[in-house]
């Protein structure tokens, strides 16, 4: 039987919360302070890089990852003062300095936030350090006293001697707390003793956000900044070829200065507009190099090229080449195109660089590259360059990238004094690190109503094998996060093989992309379920059903998304409901689209549910939020997404073209968290890669058309075009 925590319940009223304060049911938060850099004072207690209590009492954490919308700075902090027991209100947190030593995420191995993996990453190395800083308070306490430690107790900041009625605080007991030996192995707490893990506590950044006071990367006004904005090389790899119109550049008001690189212009002002009024004033020619005769076409015929020969085999297990051979086969290619970003932020970055210094202040993913790239570039040894990461308003993968933050200190390196590089939007998304294209090809063969053979290869380019060579190599050259969501698909199939083509395009750089591989490989394997399910005569849900016997809480999820969903109750026509299962991110989730197709091809979303097992839910509102941003972040890239290319230019530029789902067009989505012990899971990424699938599959149950391909193409619903 499950048990499931569901997020659309209506707002409560001030009189319900007034009765539920009354009856002691009411939890009262007070959300924590951001600290500022001048706010930092030595910790009289310091047990680690993350802690630092003084005495006071305040408990400042020192963050390992980034705030980028997804709640991790109010997650970490429950984390370390639930296996502290500190006092909630007063705990504060402040941004982890560049130090891949001290603060690297132990599942990436580099100083980086992402792969939905910040709480999973975190979960047993902050608690332990949390449960260490509290036994040594405890030690602290008892030698003090004169008693047995194991006599005493933490609670709420301070320590208790409940035989005794005595209690000290953390922060007089901080001094005395640092000389006590840091246990090893400290015993964690049990689910059953967390008082803050797992209660929808505020998030402790809305606050500033609201006010106003929060600091973003492209808030940042050091004393005497100057304004700069640029236009880089239209095509990778290109050259600046002459600069025309500089001296109307100069002529508008507020204009200062004309930087000319190799690869890009830019203009230096006292504010924004006048800079970028000054860029618009120049006629720039540019001499395009070897992409310049890239194209869309040319990309995908060079997928589809070296997706035509075998690829290295990611996992094999029984005979798939045999299964295959035998029975009714059936066959499908998947497309996904290059997507773009376009985060809140524009990229930007603020820069000061004077002969024996480099000053960086920027929202970053990767605080420790970005300080190695700022003493690359000036040929500063690392400590002369300085690092003041913040908030970022958003980041989706796009600022797990450098190259924002090297152009701007090479542009900086010919301003006098601070600026500020800010870009376009129009820059931004055609100088972006694009989600890969991916093309797929999927076999397979039934066998008493269940796959029986199964061979899944997937091509495209690796991300991994630029970003973290070291993990690319040492994986034999196949890139775990190309093959994510394929090598793990949930289903219990005897005889599979999975292979991956490594196959990098023209023209473009990639990146990571809110999920990457898995946006990929669950579109592919639940499209496909779809089509052997019908291939079998059975319902998509029963389908799956029967081949999830070994995966329970996979099983589990899609039995409550179906019951919540209302699945296989009766609909009008040329309305769908699609299905999607997946094991992403050591997360478990079921997701059922409801959507309706009209006579012209257009695309209504009617309602959505999914249900999800992530473990232990460190903070539920959180799990929602980042469900239902992500759930429309998917289906945004299934409806409208996709980056072209002509003459070895993006096509697209701004939102008119790069279209986002608007609020109207967005349903009622309810999200039905399962209660469980497990250690959590990612949940990041888990939305954008299950909305896609389940309306495509929607969309196959309303019209009978199997979309092989995204974005969703309305030609082919409208009857308009063959698909």
């Amino acid at each position: 039987m499950f048990e499931t925590d569901t997020a659309t319940a209506p707002a409560p009223s001030r009189r319900t919360i007034l009765k539920a304060g009354a009856a002691g049911g009411l939890l009262l938060v007070i959300p924590l302070p951001l600290a500022r850099a001048d706010d930092r004072t030595k910790a009289a207690f310091a047990p680690d890089a993350f802690i630092r209590l003084d005495t006071t009492g305040k408990v400042t954490l020192v963050m390992p990852q980034v705030e980028m919308g997804q709640g991790i700075y109010t997650a970490h902090a429950m984390m370390m003062a639930d296996e502290m027991d500190a006092d909630w209100q007063m705990v504060s947190v402040e941004a982890a300095p560049p130090n891949t030593a001290l603060y690297a995420n132990p599942m990436l191995t580099v100083q980086a936030t992402g792969n939905s993996n910040s709480v999973r990453a975190f979960w047993k190395p902050l608690r332990t350090t949390a449960a260490a800083a509290r036994a040594m308070l405890i030690a602290a306490a008892a030698k003090q006293w004169k008693v047995d430690p194991a006599s005493c107790t933490a609670d709420s900041g301070n320590v208790v001697h409940a035989a005794s009625g005595r209690k000290l605080s953390y922060g007089a007991l901080a001094n005395a707390a640092a000389k006590e030996l840091r246990p090893a192995d400290p015993t964690l707490k049990t689910p059953d003793q967390f008082k803050l893990i797992g209660k929808p506590l505020k998030r402790i950044d809305t606050p500033d956000k609201v006010n106003g006071t929060a600091k973003f990367g492209i808030d940042m006004m050091p004393e005497g900044v100057k304004f700069a904005t640029l236009a880089a090389s239209p095509v990778l790899g290109g050259k600046v070829g002459n600069v025309d119109g500089q001296s109307d550049a100069m002529a508008v008001p507020g204009v200062k200065q004309i930087v000319i690189l190799d690869d890009l212009v830019a203009v230096v002002g006292d504010h924004y507009w006048a800079a970028k009024q000054g860029l618009d004033a120049l006629n720039i020619t540019w001499n395009d190099g070897a992409n310049a005769n890239v194209t869309t076409a040319l990309v995908w015929a060079d997928l589809k090229k070296a997706a035509a020969s075998p690829g290295l085999v990611a996992k094999k297990e029984g005979d798939a080449d045999k299964a295959l051979s035998n029975g009714d086969k059936l066959e499908a290619k998947y497309e996904l195109p290059f997507l773009a970003h376009a985060p809140m932020e524009p990229m930007n970055c603020t820069v000061h660089v004077t002969p024996d210094s480099c000053e960086i202040w920027v929202g970053t993913q990767v605080c420790a590259r970005t300080q190695e790239a700022g003493a690359t570039i000036t040929g500063l040894p690392l400590e002369k360059v300085t690092v003041h990461n913040q908030l970022l308003g958003g980041g989706f993968g796009r600022r797990l990238e450098t190259d924002a933050t090297e152009k701007a200190v090479r542009i900086a390196q010919k301003v006098d004094g601070p600026v500020k590089v800010v870009y376009s939007r129009e820059e931004d998304i055609q100088h972006d690190r694009y989600r890969p294209s991916y093309y797929t090809q999927m076999w397979a063969t039934l066998k008493d109503g269940k796959i029986d053979g199964w061979l899944h290869r997937v091509a495209g380019s690796s991300v991994v094998a630029r970003w973290l060579a070291p993990a690319f190599a040492g994986n034999h050259n196949i890139d775990f996060d190309e093959v994510d969501s394929a090598i793990d698909q949930p289903y219990d199939i005897p005889n599979l093989r999975v292979e991956a083509v490594r196959a990098e395009p023209p023209g473009v750089t990639t990146g990571f992309w809110r999920g990457v591989g898995p946006n990929n490989n669950v579109f592919a394997v639940e499209s496909f379920m779809d089509e052997l399910a019908n291939k079998a005569g059975k319902d998509p849900v029963d389908f799956r059903r029967s081949m999830l016997d070994k995966n329970p809480r996979l099983l589990n999820a899609l039995n409550v998304v179906a019951q919540k969903s209302g699945w296989g109750s009766a609909l009008p026509k040329r309305v769908g409901r699609g299905v999607c299962c997946q094991p992403s991110f050591a997360s478990f989730i079921a997701t059922v689209v409801e959507a309706e197709v009209d006579e012209n091809g257009e695309v209504h979303l009617r309602r959505i549910n999914t249900a999800v097992d992530v473990g232990t839910a460190v903070n539920p509102d959180t799990i929602r939020a980042q469900l239902q941003g992500g759930i429309v972040f998917g289906l945004t890239a299934a409806l409208y997404g996709e980056v072209t290319l002509e003459n070895g230019r993006v096509q697209q530029s701004n939102f008119n073209d790069y279209r986002m789902l608007r609020i109207n067009q967005v349903p009622n989505i309810e999200v039905h968290l399962i209660k469980s012990a497990e250690p959590p899971g990612g949940i990041g990424e888990t939305g954008t890669t299950a909305g896609p699938p389940a309306l495509r599959n929607a969309i196959y149950a309303a019209t009978g058309i199997a979309l092989r391909r995204l974005p969703i193409d309305r030609e082919i619903l409208s009857g308009r075009k063959k698909a």
